[in-house]
C-alpha cells in the first residue's frame, strides 16, 4: 500500500540537470495553479475541512500551505540570485498551517497567490542560463542548495501537494 504521505513517493534528487530537465520542472511550477484550481473545483466547505489523510491537514490546509512555501521558494530563488549562498529562514509549516488563514479563509485567496507568484516564478525561472541555475543558498535543515535542486523540489511539491488532494477526493468519491 501506497503511505498517504507520500502519494508519488518522496522527492528524489536528480543526478544531474540540463535544459529539458528544467524545462519539464518549470512546466510543472507553471502547470500548478491550474492543477490545484481544478483538484478543488466543486468541494464544499464541510469535503475543504476533510484531512487528505487520517492525521493530515485539512485540503483547506494543503491549498494555503503550498501558497506559504511557494511564496518562500520564489523569494528564496531571487535571494540565491542576488546574494552569494544566502542563509534563508526556515518556517514551522505545521505552525503556520494551523494559523488562521489557513484554517479558515477560502481556497480562493490561496489559488490567487499561487496564479500571480507562479506567473512570476516561471517568468524569473525562464529567463535564467546554466550558470544561474547553479547559483546556491544555504537551507540550515537541508544544507547547499542550488536554484537547480530547489527547482527540482519544487516541481515535485507542485504534483505531491496536488496529488494529496486528488488521492483524497478519489478515497471519498468525490
Amino acid at each position: 500500500m501506497t503511505d498517504p504521505r507520500y502519494p508519488i513517493g518522496r522527492f528524489e534528487p536528480p543526478t544531474s540537470y540540463d535544459d529539458t530537465s528544467r524545462e519539464q520542472c518549470i512546466a510543472h511550477i507553471a502547470h500548478l495553479p491550474t492543477a490545484m484550481r481544478a483538484a478543488v473545483a466543486g468541494l464544499n466547505d464541510a469535503q475543504l475541512a476533510t484531512p487528505y489523510r487520517d492525521g493530515g491537514w485539512t485540503i483547506r490546509q494543503v491549498v494555503h500551505h503550498v501558497a506559504d512555501s511557494h511564496s518562500h521558494a520564489y523569494i528564496r530563488t531571487k535571494f540565491a540570485l542576488a546574494e552569494d549562498e544566502p542563509h534563508i529562514k526556515v518556517y514551522d509549516e505545521a505552525r503556520w498551517a494551523n494559523f488562521p488563514d489557513a484554517k479558515d479563509l477560502p481556497v480562493d485567496v490561496s489559488l490567487g497567490v499561487l496564479e500571480g507568484l507562479h506567473k512570476r516564478w516561471v517568468t524569473l525561472l525562464r529567463s535564467l542560463g546554466p550558470a544561474e541555475f547553479n547559483r546556491a543558498l544555504y537551507h540550515p535543515e537541508n544544507g547547499r542548495m542550488t536554484i537547480d535542486l530547489v527547482l527540482a523540489l519544487y516541481s515535485w511539491h507542485c504534483r505531491h501537494h496536488t496529488a494529496h488532494i486528488t488521492t483524497a477526493r478519489a478515497k471519498h468519491g468525490w
